[in-house]
């Protein structure tokens, strides 16, 4: 029994050793986004959105932690629980990218549809 628990725990050291090498990063852009996030609440309108870089870089520096933790005791449950955490991270992201995205094709539109019609408006006008 106690191979069979040796065994598990030099397993998930070894396939815990990617995220637990990139562990560093993960929680040096934590932390940074949790700076970028205070400083969104500073503004007024930041204020809005500055609770999710907070939340992610809390999500991403965890993930970070729990991945030190799945490689030094080859536990499977922190190995598990940091991969859920890059997994919340990204989910996140992608969904901020994809509104980011639909945002700024309605923008360009108003700024295209609001240029044509603008552009009428000199139109009408005799400059000589």
């Amino acid at each position: 029994m106690e191979q069979a628990n040796t065994d598990q725990a030099n397993l998930i050291k070894e396939v815990s050793i990617p995220v637990y090498q990139a562990r560093g990063w993960m929680k040096l852009i934590g932390i940074l986004m949790i700076i970028v996030g205070v400083f969104y609440a500073l503004t007024i309108v930041g204020i809005i959105i500055a609770w999710l870089p907070i939340w992610m870089g809390v999500v991403l520096y965890q993930a970070g932690s729990s991945s030190e933790q799945a490689y030094i005791n080859g536990d499977k449950y922190s190995l598990l629980t940091s991969l859920n955490k890059l997994k919340l991270y990204f989910t996140i992201m992608g969904i901020m990218t994809l509104i980011t995205i639909v945002l700024m094709v309605i923008m360009l539109i108003a700024v295209l549809a609001g240029g044509l019609a603008f552009g009428d408006y000199f139109d009408s006008y005799d400059y000589y």
